[in-house]
């Protein structure tokens, strides 16, 4: 009985991890969204009534965002078959495309006709409507299923042109013959069921509305609410909220919208986003400890301009979903109320991306939008009911919202500080690969990490077990909080640059094998003052890893390494072939093409060495390592050999950074070498304080807010 339960879990567990994917992968489509808003938007501004009739710079907008509404389920089944594809080929979407074009054409009234030989007027009516979003989702995650499983196969050699990413749209194309076939029986069964749904939601009105909004926000915590959203704002039940509405006046004109009515599943969101939010942030913010407050204070600035501004509400919610779910369910009581009486009032606005400043400005001149003026009193009066109740709940039962964690150590540095370790420039390409691998670190290393994804503001990730995440190490890299859904999926909320992060991680996920990072459990507090003096008593000598001639960092011609934005350190112009270790440690990675590797010392000091930069791939093999990652090495020991014959006749630029880059978890670096220096003998710089407590227990220290630094 108890492997049965144990199989269903897992089963369960198996389906929700899916169910995100394909939630996740909704957002390549509906990312277009916010172009057709812009567009229609300023061109029903211009021309609010006649739909670009008077006007041609009108109709020219409006056409161009309608081009994108009107063809919303092609561009479904185009982005979900791409971003559930596994390595994101456009060979997929391509697959999509096909298999769209011919499910439609064989499931479309015409096509039902001829093929059951039934007369035009007798092909019952949900084919009339299998243009629409749920098909191009279906047609989606069919391209992608047979991408992923047969995008590798290899033909006959007759047949070898059409070999692995080629093989994909055509035998979707045949695939989608016999799903055609079971959609001439099943369609209309489902067409019926979620009309019906749709049906009873709208039967209910104002309510229904409210309804929907309530539980819209209770799936944000496991990204679903994009599957409930499909069935109000697009096509999936008739509804189709957001497309009718942005299509303004050609949707009154054709019978699609009514005055009124069309946006109420939207506009009840503008005083949420815009209002209710920011109040919650506010109350957060005077509920935070007084010594925290000044770190609280730009989290929940920067949370609550972009949700004002761009409706993106995430980076606030995650701040307290999990810490106070109880604030959680109030927040998704107050956005059905708020869409209720929006609705109720007929106070209308709408949006192509999300209800927010930038939205309600754009939708203002749309015929549809009746009293939307009204939704700025109603987002004051939120204001102060978040504000209010947000303040009374936590103060009442004591609730841990950020800035009100209780500290194990006393007043200590806590996880506010993102982007550590030198990693300012997010969008630089070292940097965020270095950030990236310590991200897959921080979930326990390669090994334990399945599939890497994201969507706008978080990493989406499937693990082998969500208990080995350092959620400790993550919040020390910049996350705002670790979501572990089940044993096997894990979200890690970064903010806007998720989606750069989960590139990165891709990347290095294939690149090379990442290890697990280790943290050791903490001595009891009175012991920990006696051992940071020891960490800090003796300074830390580097050797020069390269022999040749030392030049100010300055001096190397990239940005990121000039600017020190990837550490402190110097650039030596190598002279001889051999690259040693400069201190005894760790190789934790080297680069696929051993022009650079990293080394953790037993302290925990972390070092790169570079040898040249913007190095082509056909430069490789001027490289050979003599070392494999996670070999431990000794001051001086040989690492890396240069064929500095072959770099030099092909003009390859040597000057190597040899960097330093978690310095500020220790203290100053001072240059010990100018001018010639030899590999393994000279003296390069030191870096004070440092000592000998071992690197898993000054990480341990650092990944608990503890900084011994100062």
């Amino acid at each position: 009985m108890q492997c049965r339960i144990k199989i269903k879990r897992r089963r369960q567990a198996n389906m929700l991890s899916y169910l995100q994917k394909v939630g996740r992968a909704l957002m390549v489509p509906v990312a277009a969204l916010p172009a057709a808003a812009i567009l229609m938007g300023l061109g029903y501004w211009i021309d609010p009534s006649d739909w670009g009739g008077s006007n041609s710079l009108a109709a020219l907008l409006i056409t161009s965002g309608s081009a994108i509404i009107n063809n919303m389920s092609t561009l479904f089944a185009i982005g979900i078959a791409y971003g559930m594809s596994k390595d994101k080929d456009g060979a997929a979407a391509l697959a999509g495309f096909v298999g769209y074009l011919v499910l439609t054409a064989l499931c479309s009234p015409k096509g039902v006709s001829i093929i059951e030989q039934l007369p035009i007027d007798q092909v019952p009516a949900a084919f009339d409507n299998i243009n629409n979003q749920f098909i191009g989702i279906l047609v989606g995650i069919i391209s992608a299923e047979l991408y992923n499983r047969f995008s590798h196969i290899e033909l006959p050699n007759a047949l070898s042109f059409f070999n692995g990413r080629l093989l994909v749209p055509i035998l979707t194309s045949f695939v989608m013959i016999f799903v055609a076939c079971a959609l001439m029986f099943v369609w209309p069964v489902i067409y019926d069921a979620l009309v019906n749904f749709g049906e009873n939601i709208q039967d209910m009105g104002s309510l229904g509305a409210g309804i929907y909004a309530f539980f819209n926000r209770l799936l944000v915590p496991i990204g679903l609410h994009h599957a409930l959203n499909s069935v109000f704002w697009f096509d999936v039940a008739g509804i189709n909220d957001i497309p009718n509405f942005l299509a303004g006046q050609q949707s009154i004109d054709s019978g699609t919208a009514e005055v009124g009515v069309t946006g109420r599943y939207q506009a009840g969101f503008f005083p949420i986003m815009m209002f209710g939010l920011p109040g919650a942030a506010l109350a957060m913010y005077h509920c935070a400890r007084p010594e925290k407050k000044n770190k609280i204070y730009g989290i929940m600035l920067a949370g609550a301009f972009a949700s004002f501004l761009t409706g993106i509400s995430e980076p606030l919610e995650f701040s307290f979903m999990f810490v106070a779910p109880p604030l959680y369910f109030i927040h998704a009581v107050l956005t059905g109320i708020s869409v209720f009486i929006a609705a109720q009032m007929h106070w209308i606005a709408g949006f192509g991306f999300s209800a927010g400043l930038i939205d309600m400005i754009l939708s203002s001149r749309n015929p549809l939008a009746t009293d939307w003026y009204m939704l700025f009193p109603q987002g004051v009066l939120f204001f102060a009911v978040y504000y209010l109740m947000f303040r009374f709940f936590i103060n009442k039962f004591k609730l841990l919202t950020p800035g009100r964690e209780e500290d194990i150590f006393g007043d200590e540095e806590d996880d506010y500080n993102i982007n550590k370790n030198n990693i300012r420039n997010i969008n630089n390409d070292t940097a965020i690969k270095l950030l990236a691998r310590r991200y897959i670190s921080a979930m326990a290393g390669s090994n334990n990490l399945i599939a890497i994804d994201a969507c706008i503001t978080r990493l989406r990730l499937n693990v082998k077990d969500a208990a080995r995440v350092n959620e400790a190490l993550a919040k020390n890299l910049g996350a705002s909080a670790i979501i572990c859904l089940n044993k096997y999926s894990v979200q890690v909320i970064v903010g806007a640059r998720a989606e750069f992060i989960a590139q990165a991680m891709q990347r290095v996920f294939a690149d090379s094998r990442v290890p697990s990072a280790v943290m050791t459990a903490l001595p009891p507090p009175h012991r920990i003052q006696a051992d940071i003096k020891k960490i800090q008593a003796t300074p830390l000598i580097l050797l020069s890893p390269i022999t040749g001639t030392v030049h100010p960092l300055e001096t190397i011609a990239d940005e990121a390494y000039a600017s020190k934005i990837l550490g402190e350190g110097v650039a030596i112009y190598p002279t001889a072939k051999t690259i040693v270790a400069p201190i005894d440690g760790k190789i934790t990675r080297i680069v696929h093409t051993s022009h650079a590797f990293y080394l953790t010392s037993s302290t925990g000091v972390e070092i790169l060495i570079h040898i040249g930069i913007q190095l082509d791939k056909q430069y490789s093999h001027g490289f050979k390592r003599l070392v494999e990652e996670d070999s431990i090495v000794i001051a001086g020991q040989p690492i890396l050999l240069l064929d500095l014959e072959y770099l030099n006749a092909n003009g390859v630029s040597l000057l190597s950074p040899v960097l330093v880059q978690n310095l500020s978890h220790f203290g100053e670096l001072s240059v010990l070498a100018n001018g010639e220096v030899v590999a393994g003998q000279t003296d390069l710089f030191a870096i004070s304080p440092a000592g000998t407590v071992s690197a898993n227990y000054t990480a341990a220290l650092l990944a608990a807010g503890i900084d011994y630094t100062q």
